[in-house]
């Protein structure tokens, strides 16, 4: 057991699950509040990842930080005039949108598939300057990940908790109530996508920066990590109040990574760990249902057996 929980693992693990847990947000806001499937998560998160390091290579980290998330917000706001200005379904906006942003994407870097950033500072390299003494010399990492994901989660709590904000929460449960209200169900899907895609967009600027490359596949399958990382918070948390949720989010998320760096350990091919997504996101989504049925089959047979038991006390008298 020592040889899989290591201390180095649990690091790594917690570093890459508070990146993704941006992307997890921005999950949760589309498909759990708003209740849109929104599929250009991919193409988005390479975008604010291709953005974040051209900025970063002109020699402004933290500025790459702000237009990485502003392009996403471009990225959300078109898809949502898909949706609402020009009667596109969800699913296929997004799809649209996601495949017309590889051609953005390559394109703001340079028509090139891949770009390094070993060769300047990134917002990493700044804290290991202001950070290299103390207990925290190691981890600097994951303070400033820890940070950045504990600042916008909270700001996300507060926000939902406002008028614009449980007015998204409102027409992600019933538009045609929200209209009947005098409230534009149009522009909130509209600020909810923007603020979504702006979320993803920043977790990929930041995971350029901690793995100091940027490559044009790097945001393939990240709906499916955004969702197995949802879909575990929720399960782990359940009901709750909106800060609660996002907790769990963000805890789903970590976890999601220490599952993954765990199958890394016992030597699954890196070529399966899309497969291992996908079980994962089955699972998590599976088990609600599945403890309901188990629950269910557990009465049935406990009836059927007081039943049979009254049966035959009836036979013997």
């Amino acid at each position: 057991m020592s040889t899989l929980f290591t201390l180095s693992i649990l690091q790594s693990a917690l570093e890459l699950g508070c990146i993704y847990a941006l992307v997890a947000l921005a999950l949760f806001l589309s498909f759990s509040i708003l209740n849109i499937a929104d599929l250009s998560t991919d193409g988005c998160f390479t975008l604010g990842c291709a953005v974040g390091a051209m900025v970063t290579l002109s020699g402004h980290p933290v500025l790459a930080l702000f237009a990485a998330a502003v392009a996403g917000v471009c990225s959300g706001f078109v898809t949502a005039f898909l949706q609402t200005r020009m009667g596109v379904p969800s699913i296929l906006a997004g799809i649209i949108v996601n495949t017309g942003l590889y051609t953005v994407n390559i394109a703001v870097m340079g028509f090139s598939s891949n770009v390094n950033l070993f060769a300047c500072d990134t917002i990493f390299s700044l804290a290991k300057e202001k950070l290299s003494y103390g207990w925290y010399a190691d981890w600097y990492k994951l303070l400033i990940v820890l940070v950045i994901v504990i600042i916008l989660g909270v700001i996300l709590s507060l926000f939902l908790n406002t008028r614009l904000g449980l007015s998204i929460r409102a027409t992600g449960d019933n538009e045609h109530m929200v209209r009947a209200s005098s409230i534009n169900p149009l522009f909130m899907i509209t600020v909810g996508l923007c603020l979504a895609n702006a979320l993803t967009a920043l977790s990929g600027a930041v995971l350029g920066h901690y793995q100091k490359s940027c490559d044009i596949n790097l945001g393939t399958g990240m709906v499916t990590i955004a969702l197995a990382s949802l879909i575990i918070g929720e399960t782990l948390v359940g009901k709750g109040s909106m800060f609660r949720k996002i907790a769990g989010v963000i805890l789903g998320s970590c976890l999601y990574r220490f599952i993954v760096a765990l199958a890394l350990r016992l030597n699954v091919p890196a070529e399966a760990l899309k497969l291992v997504s996908a079980v994962i996101v089955a699972v998590a989504i599976s088990f609600p249902y599945l403890k309901e049925k188990s629950s269910f089959y557990r009465q049935r047979n406990h009836n059927r057996n007081a039943y049979r038991e009254e049966e035959s006390v009836n036979v013997s008298h």
